[in-house]
């Protein structure tokens, strides 16, 4: 393991001597492919000895409609945080490492459950193993959305030290996947299509990357202005892509001029916790970035049930989805559904199970005599 880290910190002296230009792009290329692979190993070989999540106070069942964990740096409101969201005691203090496992909560919010996990601080250089940063990032991946906790007084450093962190380990913050696609061939060499105009990549640089993966053989299709590091990570194929919502805390040691500028930033929220200031903002914004759609269930001649909803992701909005939501045998004997709502044109409209459901509708399964 201290040789992989050694080969890690060769790679990122080399990147950090090269000169940025047309003449040096192969080669910077190259390094950040090299640079991935040897943490991909890293972070295999730490999995493989358990490192990757294990331990006492990680091995946290998934419960509720989604997961949402908080990271920050040790002494940012984390704790506080979780006890005034969810009603969960999690023991807080003024020094730093107050919390050493991870702590669920429940918050219940427009009838969902989400899980909220209250993960023990970070420092620089976690994705290496420092501290418990290897369990605490392995557990975020695992995560619908994150909310990076800062504290507002202390340099705005710290978020992008986190960043980087989560970076190293393979998790992408408010991004979307690349629109790229490798189809790998038996002949033919290194071939690449586009239907935007490349900035930063030609068939070269392509070549050089594939050829550090060993695929000599397979075409590219770029829909978007693509980066070298974008093209690693669709190779690399274990990237996850989670929404994040930077949470300044603390925000009673700074003044309504640094206020007035840090609310203006995209995916800041400003709350103290202590105090309690702005934590319904928070659980609005946290809705809104789960992306989270209820749909209520009326039983035949009577009221919808308003008070325990169905809740579903909004990429698997269907009514089969929906089902196999309440009990996969309810299929076999489904006919059609009646939805109420603004997924149809008509209240109430008989739908087949292919029809996606919008937020707030109400349906009733019609069962096969």
């Amino acid at each position: 393991m201290s040789s992989t880290a050694e080969k890690i910190k060769d790679v990122e002296m080399e990147m950090a001597r090269t000169q940025k230009n047309k003449a040096t792009m192969a080669h910077l290329c190259l390094l950040k492919a090299k640079l991935a692979k040897l943490k991909r190993e890293q972070i295999e070989a730490s999995s493989g000895k358990g490192g990757g999540g294990g331990g006492e106070g990680f091995e946290v069942s998934k419960s509720g409609d989604c997961r949402v964990g908080m990271i920050g740096f040790p002494s940012v409101g984390k704790s506080t945080l979780l006890t005034k969201l969810t009603g969960t005691f999690s023991e807080s203090a003024g020094y730093e490492f107050t919390t050493l496992t991870c702590i669920p909560g429940v918050i219940r919010y427009k009838g969902a459950k989400i899980q909220l996990l209250d993960l023990p601080g970070i420092i620089e250089g976690a994705k290496d193993g420092k501290g418990r940063g290897r369990q605490v990032i392995a557990v975020a991946r695992t995560c619908n959305l994150i909310l990076l906790v800062l504290d507002a007084s202390k340099p705005m450093t710290h978020k992008k030290i986190i960043e980087r962190e989560l970076e190293g380990f393979g998790i992408r913050l408010n991004k979307s996947p690349p629109d790229i696609t490798v189809k790998k061939k038996d002949r033919g060499g290194i071939t690449m299509q586009t239907s935007v105009n490349q900035s930063q990549i030609t068939i070269e640089t392509l070549r050089t990357l594939a050829t550090e993966y060993k695929i000599h053989n397979a075409e590219f299709i770029l829909r978007c202005d693509a980066t070298p590091d974008e093209i690693i990570d669709v190779i690399e194929g274990n990237r996850i892509y989670i929404p994040c919502i930077y949470v300044m805390n603390m925000i009673d040691k700074i003044t309504i001029e640094e206020l007035d500028i840090l609310c203006k930033v995209p995916n800041y929220v400003m709350v103290a916790a202590r105090q309690e200031w702005n934590l319904d903002e928070l659980l609005e914004k946290i809705w809104d970035y789960l992306k989270l759609i209820r749909v209520y269930t009326k039983p035949k001649g009577q009221i919808p049930d308003y008070n325990e909803p169905v809740v579903l992701p909004n990429d698997t909005t269907s009514i089969e989805e929906f089902c196999n939501r309440l009990h996969k045998a309810i299929l076999k004997q489904f006919k059609h559904a009646l939805v109420w709502g603004s997924s149809v044109k008509h209240n109430p409209q008989k739908c087949g199970k292919e029809h996606k459901l919008a937020d707030e509708d109400v349906i009733q399964i019609v069962k096969k005599i």
